[in-house]
């Protein structure tokens, strides 16, 4: 049978990864539908705010738990194996309020909670057609975001319209993550009416044929069982009426000007934030758009009114320096990056941009606070193939030979490029101190890559 690791390496060829206008991610074409995921400090901070309270209700462990955001205009949000969450932008942008996605993703922990996505991972592996479909799908994550782990969480589960059915829960599935969606609510002392609110806005949707649908209700079977439990839930809650909390409501304003003014034409984010809108949320979105359209001459002076009047948000700081550093002004970017990782140290992807930036300037003094910033974004996300690149280009412009050949052999396992993994390892043992820490770690990464290649043969 042919392997998972050689599907991609011949389909790599004809896949092409395109800069994206947020954060670090790229669309990419898959099965005939474009698939886009997106890394934004501010929004998954506002996702972990939501999030957590609700994990931890689930006796799940937070940092176990990995969310993707993926760039789609529907309703939609589903679990893999791997505890993994990926929840669409429209869902975010269209919610009502911030307890509608709170809902949605107490719903979703549920199913994880539950072990749900693996019940279906077990369903679907005699499904060989559908199977190939799902490969091409897992490829073009694993492209985009770096991380083949991420293949076979979408592989699993055959993210894609055609596969809909393998994604979709039983009803008895639905219930029990009801169940435990309001229990993990109430926990947290938050109002399940969110939940609540989100059903009765899929309940009018069916009535549309189902090609009109949005992904969610096709995924999550609704019946009027579901939705009078929820109504019981809601009048049974002491936190039936409780409203979301304040700090909530402005995260969810915010992040939603952030999403529509990165991802709606220009002329859509200023009919949708007019300039009578004065609102913090408003002026965000109008100078990201602006930005956006490359009017610079605009969108700086209106994000340096906005850091005068909130000098420690750090999510101001890092946009001024994206709109700097993608318009070559690097060395005029450097401060605002170094500004808002003081003020938000624990942004993995803040200083992955501080780094890049530091690397891309080329200059030999700035080549050690960059590599000390890509360590700190390693130990987060040891997968994260731009920081090894990066790390690879500082460690070799200092000349340190040994630290450059285990970057790129990091990166080349995490990639699934196995034997220029053992090559890079092998290299990296022959010029470092034997039993030195980076002569062991490179000699447990050229035994992880044979280890996968004899799984694959």
């Amino acid at each position: 049978m042919v392997t998972l690791r050689r599907i991609c390496e011949r389909l790599a060829l004809v896949l092409a990864v395109l800069p994206a206008a947020i954060a670090l991610l790229a669309p990419v074409e898959a099965y005939g539908k474009g698939i886009r995921f997106i890394r934004d400090a501010e929004i998954e901070n506002i996702i972990r705010a939501y999030s957590t309270p609700l994990f931890q209700a689930a006796g799940l462990d937070p940092r176990s738990i990995r969310v993707y955001l993926v760039v789609d205009n529907s309703l939609n949000a589903f679990v893999t194996a791997g505890q993994r969450m990926f929840l669409n932008t429209g869902l975010l942008m269209k919610s009502d309020s911030p307890l509608e996605v709170i809902g949605v993703i107490a719903h979703e922990t549920g199913h994880i909670a539950g072990g749900h996505s693996i019940t279906r991972s077990q369903e679907i592996r005699g499904a060989q057609t559908k199977a190939i479909a799902a490969y091409v799908l897992g490829l073009a994550s694993a492209l985009v975001t770096g991380e083949p782990g991420l293949a076979t969480a979408v592989i699993s589960a055959g993210q894609d319209v055609a596969l809909k059915g393998l994604l979709s829960y039983t009803r008895g599935q639905e219930q029990a993550a009801d169940q435990a969606a309001v229990r993990y609510l109430n926990a947290t002392g938050q109002s399940p009416r969110g939940a609540l609110d989100f059903m009765r806005t899929l309940s009018g949707q069916e009535i549309l044929l189902a090609a009109n649908q949005d992904p969610y209700l096709r995924t999550h079977p609704l019946t009027l069982d579901r939705i009078a439990f929820m109504e019981r839930a809601v009048a049974d809650s002491a936190f039936g009426d409780t409203p979301a909390r304040p700090e909530f409501i402005v995260m969810q304003a915010r992040m939603q000007a952030k999403l529509i003014g990165f991802l709606s034409r220009t002329n859509d984010v200023f009919r949708a934030y007019p300039e009578t809108d004065r609102s913090l949320p408003a002026r965000y979105a109008r100078t990201i758009a602006l930005y956006r359209a490359a009017d610079l001459g605009q969108a700086l002076p209106m994000i340096d009114q906005l850091i005068a009047e909130h000098p420690d948000d750090p999510f101001f700081h890092e946009l001024r320096a994206q709109m700097l550093f993608e318009n070559g002004r690097l060395a005029d970017a450097l401060p605002s990056y170094r500004r808002a990782v003081e003020l938000l140290d624990s942004a993995a992807t803040i200083r992955l941009s501080l780094a890049h930036t530091l690397v891309e300037l080329n200059a030999p003094a700035l080549d050690e606070e960059a590599i000390g910033h890509l360590e700190a974004v390693l130990a987060r996300e040891p997968r994260n193939t731009l920081a090894w690149r990066l790390s690879a280009t500082a460690y070799g412009r200092k000349g340190d030979k040994g630290m450059t050949a285990l970057s790129l052999a990091e990166e080349a396992l995490v990639r699934g490029q196995l034997k220029d993994a053992r090559g890079q390892a092998a290299r990296a043992q022959d010029l470092m101190a034997r039993g030195s820490p980076g002569w062991l770690r490179a000699q447990d990464v050229e035994n992880e890559a044979a280890r996968l290649q004899s799984k694959d043969k």
